[in-house]
């Protein structure tokens, strides 16, 4: 398992650099196609498919333009067998900071 590891710390690491960059290219590598974003923070829980994120996330001003501090962690990778993970991760955009809980079904798993 610490391949199946070292192979989601990457894809996490590409997933930061994907936001820090608003590279969507980059994120279609994090991202099973059949993903959907999540978030209940806002006042009606929002969803969105991955074409949707993806282009919400092209039209944003990177915060590697703007030249911000990096601020993303990885806090805990759970392997849940040998095509299933969780990652919860933190990672800064602007002024806001965010928790993901991320579940894999990804390219790690699936080439």
């Amino acid at each position: 398992m610490s391949n199946q590891r070292e192979k989601l710390e990457a894809l996490m690491q590409d997933y930061f650099d994907g936001l820090y960059h608003c590279d969507v290219a980059l994120l279609t590598l994090v991202f099973h196609p059949r993903a959907l974003y999540a978030t209940a923070d806002e006042p009606v829980p929002l969803f969105r498919h991955m074409d949707e994120y993806f282009d919400v996330v092209s039209k944003r001003i990177s915060p590697a333009s703007r030249a911000e501090e990096r601020k993303d962690f990885i806090d805990h990778i759970e392997i849940a067998g040998d095509n299933t993970a969780l990652a919860k991760v933190r990672c800064s955009i602007g002024d806001r900071d965010f928790v993901d809980y991320s579940p894999f079904l990804t390219k790690v798993f699936y080439p």
